[in-house]
């Protein structure tokens, strides 16, 4: 639960640089989402099934859980040895597969105390969007993100 957790928060602020890479061009960009073994389906990781983060994987891939998809990884050096964790992966996809230039571990979920929240844009559960001005309350605003799959 911890990982997909960090995973949506971190989503949510790569969202837009995620949807670059609709169009089957090659696309540079970042890209969160947790690893996963690369014969695990979008519905299997969505659902959280066991077979999708099980030892060993032969080759790892990334779902994304905001858009629902799986990302293949080339090369796979820097993702293997971290099936199951949330990561933010650089580089630039093609189709579906991303070219990786740098990986790295989410290793905190949230702002530090004090800090300020990033600019940011999202639709709601009603489809209107939403900002951190929008939300802003007179005693400030708190965010809380929940997946669907875990009510």
């Amino acid at each position: 639960m911890k990982h997909w957790l960090a995973f949506t928060l971190s989503s949510l602020f790569l969202l837009g640089q995620s949807l670059m890479g609709q169009n089957g061009s090659s696309k540079s960009g970042a890209w969160a989402g947790v690893l996963v073994n690369a014969d695990c389906t979008a519905d299997e990781a969505y659902a959280e099934s066991a077979k999708c983060i099980e030892q060993p994987a032969a080759k790892l891939a990334l779902y994304d859980d905001t858009l629902r998809r799986i990302y293949h990884l080339e090369p796979q050096g820097q993702a293997m040895g971290h099936l199951g964790e949330v990561v933010t992966v650089q580089g630039a996809l093609r189709d579906d597969v991303i070219h990786v230039a740098s990986l790295q571990v989410v290793t905190e979920i949230g702002l530090p105390i004090g800090r300020q929240a990033p600019a940011f844009f999202a639709r709601d559960q009603f489809g209107h969007e939403q900002t951190l001005d929008t939300l802003r309350g007179p005693k400030g605003t708190v965010l809380l993100f929940v997946r669907s799959a875990d009510w």
